[in-house]
């Protein structure tokens, strides 16, 4: 039997959500070992030092210690719908902006109380510079790169879900009525309802 990856994940860690999401999407089979973050594996320390997740350690010794990493290698593999087959260009800025700008002021946002230089609604007001963009790319295409979901999707969508839940009235009040229904979608998909059963 073929050794299998490994990959080092925590359950609500939106970067690890996307790589086990882009995994299960290609088919491949890995070994999964959940973390605790106040006592981290020591193997999880052996081969990546910096001790984030997500970290797939692939069958030949390889160590893919970034998530958008992980998801890239995943859909070399295998990549059915072509989630790869989009405006590149187009999708790496969205995807830039939501891991900088937008994930900072999500941080504080959340973490409002660590960072009393601001209000929450402050922060959040930062955030809404990014949820616009989204909003408007939504207006005419049911997926943030087109007419299926891609890798932008999937890449931007657990962290929506984070931002969604700090204040979940406030959210499903907000007028963001294209980007609630793409993340309701989300939501349901089988596939993130699969990499977030609990074994």
């Amino acid at each position: 039997m073929a050794a299998l990856a490994l990959l080092y994940s925590y359950r609500r860690c939106p970067y690890a959500m996307r790589a086990r999401m882009a995994l299960r999407y290609a088919g491949i089979a890995y070994q999964v070992q959940d973390i605790s973050l106040k006592d981290k594996p020591p193997g999880l320390l052996a081969v990546s030092p910096k001790g984030t997740v997500p970290v797939l350690v692939l069958p030949d010794g390889r160590v893919l210690d970034q998530s958008l990493d992980i998801m890239h290698w995943a859909l070399q593999q295998h990549d059915p719908a072509q989630w790869l087959g989009i405006d590149r260009d187009k999708s790496q800025a969205l995807i830039s902006e939501n891991d900088g700008a937008f994930k900072q002021a999500l941080d504080k946002y959340k973490y409002a109380s660590r960072f009393p230089e601001q209000s929450a609604e402050a922060y959040r007001s930062q955030a809404d510079v990014f949820l616009r963009k989204l909003e408007q790319a939504l207006q005419d295409q049911p997926f943030l790169s087109g007419a299926h979901l891609s890798l932008t999707d999937v890449a931007i969508f657990p962290f929506i879900r984070q931002f969604a839940a700090v204040d979940a009235n406030w959210f499903a009040q907000a007028t963001y009525p294209k980007l609630q229904a793409w993340l309701q979608a989300r939501l349901e998909s089988s596939l993130f309802l699969g990499v977030m059963a609990k074994a």
